[in-house]
């Protein structure tokens, strides 16, 4: 018993140090793309009223997927608008990049796109998210209303064979 004992505090001892040794090691690979991202956010000028509309847009989007949970039909069409947003992007970074001059004081859109990417497409996957979940559970609860009806017809039909 004694043997048995060790051994898995031998095991619980090198768990311990593995865990240990990656969390270091995660925490040490993160901090420069956690440096990159607080960088990337502090570059960018947020009371530009052309963000902040688009702020009020993801806001708006939201609040409109939250209290139209209910209607199903509504929703995709929603979720299939946000994709297309996700689409078009790449020529929407194209296009605001040619003139940026009338809208913005710098140009954020570079050629790869990343600013509309964390900007544009990032909020319109979310939300898309958001979406894609809510159908799942609305899915899930017409296969159980189905199948409750399914259950109380099959109970109706032996329940009148019997009388």
């Amino acid at each position: 018993m004694d043997e048995l004992r060790s051994a898995f505090e031998e095991h619980i001892d090198q768990m311990s140090d593995l865990v240990q040794k990656l969390s270091s090691e995660l925490r040490s690979g993160f901090q420069p793309a956690y440096e990159h991202f607080i960088g990337f956010f502090h570059a960018i000028d947020w009371t530009e009223p052309w963000l902040m509309g688009l702020i009020g847009f993801y806001v708006m989007l939201l609040i409109i997927v939250i209290f139209s949970r209910k209607h199903i039909n509504f929703q995709m069409c929603l979720f299939l608008l946000a994709l297309g947003g996700v689409y078009f992007a790449e020529r929407l970074n194209r296009i605001l990049g040619e003139n940026w001059k009338s809208f913005a004081s710098q140009n954020y859109f570079d050629p790869q796109g990343l600013f509309l990417s964390a900007l544009w497409s990032g909020p319109l996957l979310v939300i898309a998210i958001i979406i894609l979940i809510n159908t799942l559970f609305s899915l899930c609860y017409l296969i159980v209303r189905w199948k409750r009806a399914e259950l109380r017809h099959r109970a109706r039909l032996s329940h009148n064979k019997q009388d």
